[in-house]
C-alpha cells in the first residue's frame, strides 16, 4: 500500500520558489548545501525539494524555449504561484523573504533552547534586524539576476562578485512596477553597467550589443566598450530580458 503524497504548504511553496529564483539551473540537485538546509527547515527531504524546483523549471518558458524540460509534473499549485509571483514580483519577493527569515528564526531558537533560559530564546528571534521592503526588493532582485546569469557579466563574461551588477533595463525610477522583476535586469560589470544606464550602450531586438558613437575617440572607451558593439550577449538560463523593457531602453535612454 503506498503512502499518500502530501500537499505542499504555500510557506514550502515559497521557500522552492524563492530558491529557483536564486539558484542557478545547474545547482538544482539534492547534494546542493542550500537545498539541504531548506529542506530541513520546512519538512522535506532534499531530493523532494529539488524535483518541485525542477518542476517549477518546466512551466519557465525561458528552460522550455531552451530545450530543457524540467520533470514536467508540475502541480496547479505550482502553476498558480508561477502566475501569482509574475504577477506581482515585490510581494512574492518580501513574503518568500519573510517565510525564509521566520524559518531560520525558529532553527535558531530550537538549537539554543537547550542552554538558555526563555527570555534569551525570545531574544534570538527578535533581536535580528528587521529588513525594509525596499532592502528586500533589491536583495532578491540582485539575487534572481546573478542566479539567471550564472553569476557572469552577460556581455564580457567577467565573474568577480564584487564588481558585477544587477543592472535594471527600465531604469528603478521609471517602473516601480517592475523593480524587482528579474525580466527587467541584466547581469553587468560596474563599468558596462554604468555605460547602460547613461545610455551608452543598449541591447538590440537580436539580443546583440549597440554602442553609442558618443565617445568612439576615447581610446580606452573603445577597447573596453566599443569592442563589444554587434556581439551578442551570454542569453540568461532564465528570466529573460523582457522585450519591451528593451525597447523602452533603446527609445528612452540610448544615446544614439
Amino acid at each position: 500500500m503506498t503512502t499518500p503524497r502530501t500537499q505542499w504548504t504555500r510557506p514550502q511553496l515559497l521557500v522552492a520558489f524563492a530558491l529557483y529564483c536564486r539558484l542557478p539551473f545547474g545547482r538544482l540537485h539534492h547534494r546542493n548545501p542550500e537545498i539541504i538546509r531548506f529542506a530541513e527547515l520546512i519538512g522535506r527531504t532534499p531530493s523532494a525539494l529539488t524535483m518541485k524546483m525542477v518542476n517549477i523549471a518546466s512551466i519557465d518558458p525561458t528552460i522550455t524555449a531552451s530545450g530543457r524540460s524540467g520533470l514536467g509534473n508540475a502541480s496547479a499549485a505550482d502553476r498558480a504561484m508561477w502566475e501569482e509571483m509574475n504577477a506581482d514580483w515585490d510581494t512574492f519577493a518580501v513574503e518568500s523573504q519573510q517565510v525564509l527569515q521566520c524559518l531560520e528564526v525558529v532553527k535558531q531558537s530550537e538549537e539554543v533552547e537547550e542552554n538558555v533560559e526563555t527570555d534569551e530564546v525570545q531574544r534570538a528571534g527578535l533581536d535580528r534586524p528587521v529588513e525594509t521592503t525596499a532592502r528586500v526588493g533589491q536583495n532578491f532582485f540582485r539575487a534572481a539576476v546573478l542566479s539567471a546569469y550564472d553569476h557572469k557579466c552577460c556581455i564580457t563574461g567577467l565573474s568577480v562578485p564584487r564588481i558585477l551588477v544587477a543592472s535594471h533595463i527600465v531604469p528603478w525610477s521609471h517602473d516601480p512596477a517592475n523593480r524587482v522583476n528579474p525580466r527587467n535586469g541584466l547581469l553587468l560589470s560596474a563599468l558596462h553597467d554604468r555605460a547602460f544606464d547613461t545610455g551608452l550602450l543598449t541591447i538590440n531586438e537580436d539580443m546583440t550589443v549597440r554602442v553609442s558613437p558618443e565617445y568612439s575617440d576615447d581610446t580606452f572607451f573603445s577597447n573596453t566598450v566599443t569592442a563589444y558593439h554587434g556581439e551578442l550577449i551570454r542569453l540568461p538560463e532564465k528570466f529573460t530580458p523582457d522585450p519591451t523593457f528593451l525597447a523602452y531602453h533603446r527609445e528612452n535612454i540610448f544615446l544614439g
